[in-house]
C-alpha cells in the first residue's frame, strides 16, 4: 500500500542530532509481599482443577479474516463482562494466551456502573491510584500504575493520546489496561503499564440510543448515539454528549463539558476498508486543588498551636467540603480535537495491513488556587499559624501531536512451527507550548476561608492582588518538540498444542528540543533505544495457560510523566543536553484460565519491576541518574459470568515498593509515592425476574504517600467505598437505571500531591433513562 505521509513543517526543528544509548539489566530477586514469600504453586493447581469443569470448544485460527469494521468488542465467550480479545492490532492472541497482566473493561461494565469519566472507569482494576496537580500544574487524568506515573501512557485506538484533559467515556467501546513495562509495544514510558481507550465506530447496522441522566449535586447529562447504514458497504455514526454537575462533597467545584464524535466508514464488509473519525471534547471547570497538608518544616504559634501534632497530615477539624479557591477567579477551559483516518486491507485470509493516522490538538487555559499554610517568617525559623496563602497560577498550554502507525499482521508456518507475526512502523511529532505565571492572590484563614476575599490589606508582600489583575497577559512560552521514529516486530510461535514462545523487539529514534523564553539557553537531546519482551507459555489445555515473561521500558529525558508537560531534565555537567533515559525491567510469572464453559476468566500473576538509572535530585538541586526503584507483588482477577444471571468483575493486587538508591538519603528504604500496598475492586450484578437487575460495587485503596522521602512524605490513609445499582427493563427499547455512588458517604483522600490533597467525591446518585429507536 502506498502510504501518504503528512508533514507539519512548522513543527520540525532544524537542529543537529546528538546520539546517546544506554541499556541496563538486573538479576531477578525473590518475590515477596510484606514479610511473607508468595507461592504460586497452589494457585496454579487450583486453576488446573477449575479447568476440569470447562467444556471443550472448537479450535480457533490464530488470525481471523476481518472484512468489516464492526463494534470493536469481540464477544467470543458467553459474557458481555468477559471480552476475549484486545482491539490493539499488535496482539494476535486471545487474552488467556497473552503472557502479561491485562484488564479489559467492556462497555457493559462502564454502563452498569454509571461511569462518567475515565477515572470512574479505572476503578474497575487494581493497582491504579490518582495524583493531585501541584499549584498550576496540568490536571487531566493524572494517575499512577503500580506506583509509577502513567500520565503520558494513555492511548486512543492504539495511538498515543498525550493531551492533558479529562476523558469522558461517551464514545468509548472498551478500556484496555496493560500492566508492566511495554515499551516494545507502545514506545516510551509504560513503566507501570499503559491504558488504551477504544472508540465507537460506524458499523453496518441501524440504531439510535439516547440516555438522559439526572441526579444529586445538580447532575444533568444526556447522550445520543446514532448509527446509520448508508449503503451496502458504508455507514455513518454520530455520538453526542452534554454533562454538567457539581462535585459531590466539595463546595464550589463543578464541571461542564460537551462532546461530539463522528465516524464515517466505507468498504465495510469488503477486503478494503476506510474510516474517517473526528472527536471533540470541550470542558469548562472550576479546578479543585483541595486542602493543604500540615507542614513539618517549622513550628506552630498562636492560632496554629493546635496543628503541632499533625505534621504531614490533613488539618484537624477542617471539613473535606472546604474550598480554598476563588470561584470568581479560578477556571479551567480545555478544548481537545482528534482527527483520525484508518485504512485496512486484507491481502488474504492470513495477511492484513492496517494504517492509522491522527492529528490531535488540545488547548488548556486555566487559573487555579493551591492552599498553603503561610510562614510568618520570624527570625527563629518557620512559624505557622492558621493563616493560608492562596498560591495562584495562570497557565496556558497548547499540545499538538501528529502520529502515523502502520501494522502488517500475518500468520504462516515454518515446518511444524506456526507463527503469528506483527511488524510495523510508527512516526510521532509532538509539539507543546507552556506559558505560566505564579502569584499570591490573598490570605485567608484555614478554618474560616472567604471565597470572595479581595486583595489583602496586609503590608507587602502579602498584599499581592489576584493574578488576573497582576498579569493580564502571559510571558513568552516554553516550547518543546519531540520527534519519534520507530520500527518493531513481534512473533508468537506455536510448537504443537501445548507450547508457545512469544517475543518482540522495538527500535526508537527520538530527537527533542526545548526553547526557553528570553535569552535563556535551550536544550536538545537525541536517543536511540532498543526495547524488547520475551515469554514462554505452556497450555495444558486450550482454556488455560501458564507463562513466564520478561519485558523492558524506557523513559527519556523529555517526557510528560511528571505532569509538567514535555521538558528536558538538566544534567550535572551540561546545561544544553538532557540526561540518559531511565530503564525498567519486569519479570512476570502467571496463569490464566477460562472456566465454566469459558464464561468466567481467572488470572493470577507474580511480578517484579525495577527501575534503574532513575532520576533523583541531590541536595544542591541537581538531577542525576543515581536512583533505583523496585515494585513487586501479586495480582488476581475474576471477570465474567458465574451463572447465567450472576456477573462479576473483580481484581486484587498486593504490592511492595522500595527506593533502593537515591541521592536523597531519607528516601532510601522508603516506599514509592502513590504506591498503595493493597488495592481491591469488585463489581457484581444479578438479574432478577429477567427484567430487573441489581448491582453492588466495592473498592479498597491502601495507604499512599505523597513522595518518596521519609522526612516530608505525607500519608493518605486507606479507605473503602461502596456503590449500588438497580435497573429495570420495561421493554427491549426502554430501561431505567439508578446508581448510588459512595453509599456510606466515606470521606477520604482521592488524590495525593506534595503540597495539598484532593478529597474524593461524597455520596451521590444518578437516575438514567435509556431509549432505543
Amino acid at each position: 500500500m502506498k502510504q501518504n505521509l503528512i508533514i507539519i513543517s512548522h513543527l520540525l526543528p532544524n537542529r543537529p542530532l546528538m546520539l546517546q544509548k544506554l541499556d541496563s539489566l538486573f538479576p531477578l530477586a525473590a518475590h515477596k509481599t510484606g514479610s511473607k514469600s508468595l507461592s504460586i504453586s497452589s494457585l496454579l493447581c487450583a486453576a488446573g482443577s477449575l479447568n476440569a469443569q470447562t467444556a471443550a470448544t472448537k479450535p480457533e485460527p490464530a488470525i481471523e479474516e476481518i472484512t468489516e469494521m464492526p463494534e470493536i468488542v469481540i464477544e467470543e465467550a458467553g459474557s458481555v463482562y468477559n471480552p476475549q480479545r484486545l482491539q490493539s492490532h499488535k496482539y494476535t492472541e486471545p487474552l488467556r494466551d497473552i503472557p502479561q497482566t491485562i484488564t479489559v473493561i467492556p462497555k457493559a461494565v462502564i454502563e452498569d456502573r454509571g461511569a462518567f469519566s475515565l477515572r470512574d472507569v479505572l476503578k474497575n482494576t487494581p493497582g491504579i491510584s490518582m495524583q493531585a496537580g501541584e499549584g498550576g500544574a496540568v490536571s487531566g487524568d493524572n494517575l499512577s500504575i503500580r506506583g509509577f506515573s502513567a500520565r503520558s501512557d494513555i492511548y486512543l485506538d492504539g495511538v498515543r493520546d498525550y493531551a492533558n484533559y479529562n476523558r469522558d467515556p461517551f464514545n468509548t467501546e472498551q478500556v484496555e489496561i496493560t500492566k508492566g513495562p511495554s515499551s516494545s509495544t507502545v514506545g516510551r514510558g509504560s513503566t507501570g503499564g499503559s491504558i488504551n481507550t477504544v472508540s465507537k465506530m460506524a458499523n453496518l447496522t441501524d440504531s439510535v440510543l439516547t440516555t438522559v441522566s439526572g441526579g444529586t449535586s445538580n447532575l444533568y447529562r444526556g447522550t445520543v448515539d446514532v448509527n446509520q447504514k448508508l449503503s451496502e458497504h458504508a455507514a455513518f455514526r454520530l455520538n453526542t454528549m452534554y454533562h454538567n454537575a457539581d462535585t459531590p462533597g466539595r463546595d464550589n467545584v463543578s464541571s461542564e463539558r460537551y462532546g461530539i464524535a463522528a465516524s464515517l466508514g466505507t468498504g465495510l464488509g469488503t477486503d478494503t476498508r476506510f474510516m474517517l473519525n473526528y472527536q471533540r471534547l470541550e470542558e469548562s471547570n472550576i479546578p479543585d486543588y483541595g486542602l493543604p497538608w500540615i507542614p513539618n518544616n517549622g513550628t506552630f504559634s498562636g492560632s496554629g498551636a493546635a496543628l503541632a501534632g499533625y505534621q504531614n497530615q490533613p488539618p484537624p477539624g477542617v471539613s473535606f467540603n472546604t474550598f480554598y479557591g476563588l470561584p470568581g477567579v479560578d477556571y479551567e477551559k480545555i478544548q481537545t480535537d482528534h482527527f483520525t483516518t484508518i485504512f485496512e486491507h486484507d491481502f488474504s485470509e492470513h495477511t492484513r495491513l492496517r494504517n492509522i493516522t491522527r492529528y490531535t490538538r488540545s488547548h488548556r487555559d486555566s487559573v487555579s488556587t493551591a492552599p498553603r499554610l503561610r510562614d510568618v517568617g520570624v527570625a527563629i525559623g518557620n512559624q505557622y499559624t492558621t493563616v493560608l496563602n492562596r498560591q495562584l497560577q495562570r497557565r496556558q498550554q497548547l499540545t499538538e501531536m501528529f502520529g502515523n502507525q502502520t501494522n502488517l499482521v500475518a500468520d504462516f508456518e515454518t515446518g511444524p512451527i506456526k507463527h503469528a507475526l506483527v511488524t510495523g512502523m510508527e512516526f510521532y511529532l509532538e509539539h507543546q507550548q507552556n506559558a505560566n505565571v505564579a502569584g499570591i492572590a490573598s490570605v485567608t484563614d484555614l478554618y474560616d476561608p472567604s471565597i470572595n476575599t479581595p486583595p489583602s490589606s496586609l503590608p507587602a508582600p502579602a498584599n499581592t492582588q489576584d493574578i488576573t489583575t497582576m498579569y493580564p497577559g502571559l510571558p513568552a512560552p516554553t516550547e518543546a518538540y519531540l520527534y519519534t521514529c520507530s520500527a518493531y516486530v513481534f512473533d508468537t510461535m506455536k510448537f504443537g498444542k501445548h507450547w508457545e514462545f512469544s517475543g518482540g523487539l522495538r527500535y526508537d529514534h527520538m530527537y527533542a528540543t526545548v526553547s526557553l523564553p528570553g535569552n535563556a539557553p535551550g536544550y536538545s537531546n537525541a536517543d536511540d533505544l532498543f526495547s524488547y519482551k520475551l515469554a514462554l507459555i505452556y497450555k495444558p489445555v486450550k482454556q488455560g495457560s501458564f507463562y513466564f515473561g520478561y519485558g523492558t521500558s524506557f523513559n527519556p529525558t523529555i517526557d510528560g510523566s511528571s505532569g509538567a508537560g514535555l521538558a528536558l531534565v538538566t544534567g550535572t555537567n551540561t546545561s544544553t543536553s538532557g540526561l540518559d533515559p531511565e530503564h525498567t525491567s519486569t519479570y512476570e510469572l502467571g496463569t490464566k484460565w477460562d472456566v465454566l464453559k469459558e464464561r468466567l476468566s481467572l488470572t493470577a500473576a507474580l511480578f517484579r519491576s525495577e527501575k534503574t538509572n532513575a532520576r533523583t535530585t541531590d541536595a544542591s538541586g541537581i538531577t542525576t541518574l543515581g536512583g533505583d526503584q523496585l515494585v513487586q507483588g501479586i495480582e488476581f482477577s475474576m471477570t465474567g459470568n458465574i451463572t447465567k444471571n450472576w456477573q462479576v468483575f473483580a481484581g486484587y493486587a498486593v504490592m511492595e515498593s522500595e527506593t533502593k538508591a537515591s541521592t536523597t538519603a531519607a528516601a532510601v528504604g522508603q516506599s514509592l509515592s502513590n504506591a498503595p500496598p493493597q488495592t481491591f475492586n469488585l463489581w457484581t450484578t444479578y438479574t432478577l425476574l429477567e427484567k430487573m437487575q441489581v448491582g453492588f460495587g466495592a473498592q479498597y485503596m491502601g495507604a499512599r504517600t505523597s513522595n518518596d522521602a521519609s522526612t516530608s512524605a505525607r500519608t493518605a490513609p486507606g479507605y473503602w467505598t461502596m456503590d449500588a445499582m438497580l435497573s429495570y427493563k420495561f421493554s427491549e427499547k426502554v430501561s431505567l437505571r439508578l446508581n448510588i455512588y459512595n453509599l456510606a458517604n466515606e470521606r477520604y483522600i482521592g488524590s495525593v500531591g506534595g503540597g495539598q490533597f484532593v478529597p474524593g467525591p461524597g455520596r451521590s446518585a444518578a437516575l438514567t433513562a435509556s431509549i432505543k429507536f
